[in-house]
């Protein structure tokens, strides 16, 4: 398995971050940064799942569309989507349709209306694992699809009626919302690094 690899730029990247554009962009700004705040990771809750089973590329590609059509992610706003909506999103071409990602996006909105500002921050950060306790990964080889972390946090959020996050699922958000830092050794990013574009 591949290690950092250069960019046009001859910085070392993580290497999926070299295959377009979009993936550079995201790679370097917001892969692995810090994501507090209930409707942000919402958000990211939501767009991992609806990313099961594709690319994170058709996603990526697709995020405005899919703010637009779910008023921002706002949890509150989210929770009071009707039948109508429901209409309206299935016949929406900037989204995915899948009719079983959308009714849990609307269902997992209801439950977290019902919780208390900060609540949905807190429980997914505290299974971030010590730092200290992880080996740095130097090639994609070692970077694991999940971990008693992200297991952990699948079954407490099931457990809690969120729908549609297992544990890869789980694990991918904690990459992309900063809880582990899985930027490759030699990856310009790691450890939260800017990266001047």
């Amino acid at each position: 398995m591949s290690g950092a690899e250069p960019a046009a730029d001859g910085l070392p990247r993580c290497p999926w971050g070299l295959a377009t554009d979009d993936y550079l962009a995201y790679h370097d700004t917001e892969w692995g940064r810090p994501v507090h705040g209930d409707d942000a990771l919402f958000e990211r809750l939501c767009l991992e799942a609806f990313q099961s089973g594709l690319s994170w590329l058709t996603i990526l590609r697709r995020r405005e569309g899919f703010r637009t059509a779910f008023a921002g992610f706002r949890i509150s706003a989210v929770a009071e989507f009707t039948d109508a909506d429901k209409e309206r999103l299935l016949a929406d071409a900037g989204i995915i349709r899948n009719r079983a990602k959308i009714d849990a996006t609307l269902a997992n909105a209801e439950v977290l209306a019902g919780w208390g500002p900060g609540e949905l921050d807190a429980l997914i950060w505290s299974y971030a694992p010590d730092p200290a306790s992880r080996p740095v990964p130097r090639t994609l080889g070692d970077v694991p699809a999940t971990t008693p972390e992200s297991t952990a946090l699948a079954k407490d959020l099931k457990k809690r009626s969120i729908r549609f996050v297992g544990p890869t699922t789980a694990y991918a958000l904690m990459q992309a919302c900063g809880l582990v830092d899985d930027h490759l050794a030699d990856c310009v990013a790691r450890g939260g690094r800017q990266v001047s574009r």
